[in-house]
């Protein structure tokens, strides 16, 4: 968790292929456990600069969601989790190597 720009980033490093069939549900479980690590205020106890940030979960993917099931269920947790105030970004490969760069 971090970030140099006022913002506490949660990130989620999503190595699977988007054709095992246990992805989805393991990235939601991930995504539950972050969203309830967040709104329990767990966040606060175990990082209090956390309160001064704003927070966003990330997902980084090994390889970018095809545009089939797993582009609406990442549409479908974007919903989700910004509607708890809380921002929400999926990055992929030519992210990780522009960040790099």
């Amino acid at each position: 968790m971090g970030g140099s720009d006022g913002r506490c980033v949660l990130t989620i490093s999503d190595h699977l292929a988007w054709d095992d069939p246990e992805h989805l549900a393991q990235l939601q479980d991930k995504l539950n456990d972050y969203l309830a690590f967040v709104e329990s205020g767990e966040i606060y106890e175990k990082f209090p600069k956390a309160r001064e940030c704003d927070l966003e979960i990330e997902v980084f993917c090994k390889q970018m969601p095809p545009a089939d099931d797993a582009l609406s269920f990442l549409e479908h947790a974007a919903k989700k989790i910004r509607g708890a105030g809380i921002q929400f970004a999926v990055r992929g490969p030519a992210d990780l190597e522009h960040h790099v760069a």
